[in-house]
């Protein structure tokens, strides 16, 4: 199935006594989730095939998509301590976030690969933090530099991405590992981005220019 099995989300890492997987990083990510979308206990999930600690390529362990209605909502796991506290930084789980992105659902020739294209999307994104030690905040963008699509048909006129506080979890989560909060990655266009290079515009007003935090592969640029 190419860098992603999809499987069931339930973590393979940390035995305690009763033979129950140990991971409160991760569960407490799916507690919130769980929360904002309690009808969905089994939502798509993408793990990698090799584990990043076991010189797999992908850092994050793990992507669960959840349906938002009109659109799928991505949640990462692994740019947090997901299992046993492994980092001096007591007050902060491993780098502090998660990524999320919200994809509009469309009529897409193959809605699966257009999936898979976003998964793989944020594992390079988070392959920048834990070769760089990148850290994301809202409010930020990411020029990549294309000017064709981030759609697996590389046909649309979204190019990059800003970042903003994520909706659905707005709070800082703090896990039995430490705190961490959501970066929400939102798609822009080529033009978009070079406004803000330019500071013509700020992230936060192209923000609020588009009106919604929900990736749409088929509108046209506002700027």
């Amino acid at each position: 199935m190419g860098l992603f099995d999809k499987f069931k989300k339930t973590p393979d890492k940390g035995q305690d006594n009763n033979n129950e997987p140990k991971a409160p990083g991760w569960d407490a990510i799916t507690a919130l989730c769980e929360r904002a979308y309690p009808n969905q206990k089994n939502p798509k999930h993408y793990g990698t095939v090799v584990s990043y600690r076991f010189d797999g390529k992908d850092p994050l362990d793990g992507i669960s998509i959840y349906d938002g209605g009109n659109y799928w909502h991505f949640v990462t796991y692994g740019l947090s301590e997901l299992y046993e506290k492994e980092s001096d930084i007591k007050e902060i789980s491993g780098f502090g976030m998660e990524f999320t992105f919200k994809l509009k659902k469309d009529k897409y020739e193959n809605e699966e690969n257009e999936i898979r294209c976003i998964c793989g999307i944020l594992q390079s994104i988070a392959r920048i933090t834990f070769s760089k030690g990148e850290i994301f905040n809202a409010y930020e963008h990411l020029f990549t530099g294309q000017t064709t699509g981030i759609d697996s048909g590389r046909k649309s006129n979204i190019t990059g991405f800003i970042t903003v506080p994520d909706d659905k979890f707005p709070e800082i989560v703090d896990t039995p590992n430490g705190k961490m909060c959501f970066v929400e990655f939102i798609g822009v266009t080529d033009s978009e981005l070079k406004a803000i290079r330019n500071k013509e515009i700020s992230e936060k007003e192209l923000f609020e220019k588009l009106g919604s935090d929900i990736t749409d592969y088929n509108r046209k640029a506002v700027i």
